[in-house]
């Protein structure tokens, strides 16, 4: 698991200021935040935060992991990716759309059932055993919340279990509310709101860790307000609000801010 250090970040900017490289993009009224679904709701609270603390509006694209990632490929000018796994980040750097170095886990996401209606009594995996039931999962090639709930499917013995499958955790999320299925695997952060009845923790063991990484990405190399944003990121004031939503933190002790 890596963390950020504030030094690899600055530097990068410093660099870059050094050469006169920043020009008009460092004083961008805005940033562009390129966010995997399941961490949506929190990021819009860090980006206001952010947002008070600097005058920097933050503006979120949000999708599934590989959706996001395509599109960086493909030229879409984000300057932070917030992804839900390590691979794509890591891949962008390899691919040259990615500030090397700059790649740190900033949450460690949580796999859920969320089942609408249910009483206290029910337990996983019985429930997707019930003939009948109509359940969702994210695409695994995309969303590595996807991806996880397969891997607990295969660990409960449930690998040929059919359901519906969305894009993202976002829109399984939006299927389960919809009432279009009866229950969805989603992140345990979007179930902050609901009945706690309703939720029951996927076991962390059953499925790979979800270490969501965040990464500098090249239009955002010479922005002074990317950089800026990651180191808030590893703040106290950020990290408090990452765990109130429903991640566990990497290791390691966090920056001050």
């Amino acid at each position: 698991m890596r963390r950020p250090a504030s030094g690899p970040i600055l530097t990068i900017l410093a660099a870059a200021v050094a050469t006169g490289a920043c020009g008009a993009s460092a004083a961008d009224p805005h940033l562009d935040v390129a966010v995997a679904a399941n961490f949506v709701s929190v990021a819009q609270e860090l980006a206001d935060r952010f947002q008070e603390r600097t005058g920097t509006e933050v503006r979120l694209a949000v999708g599934s992991t590989g959706g996001l990632a395509a599109q960086i490929t493909a030229g879409a000018p984000y300057h932070v990716l917030l992804a839900a796994d390590t691979l794509r980040p890591a891949w962008l750097e390899q691919e040259g759309a990615a500030v090397a170095g700059s790649r740190f886990t900033y949450a460690l996401g949580r796999l859920a059932v969320h089942a609408p209606g249910r009483e206290d009594s029910w337990t996983l995996p019985d429930l997707l055993r019930e003939p009948g039931l109509r359940i969702a999962w994210a695409d695994p090639r995309t969303a590595p919340y996807g991806a996880a709930a397969r891997a607990a499917l295969e660990a409960w013995g449930l690998g040929d279990l059919e359901g519906a499958v969305g894009e993202s955790v976002g829109q399984t999320w939006q299927f389960v509310r919809s009432g279009a299925v009866d229950a969805a695997f989603v992140a345990l952060a979007q179930t902050a709101d609901v009945p706690e009845a309703t939720v029951r923790l996927v076991p962390d063991s059953l499925y790979p860790p979800i270490r969501q990484d965040a990464v500098l990405l090249e239009p955002g190399a010479h922005v002074e307000a990317a950089a800026a944003f990651l180191e808030f990121l590893t703040s106290d004031d950020a990290r408090a609000r990452i765990q109130r939503a429903g991640y566990a933190l990497p290791a390691g002790s966090p920056h001050g801010g």
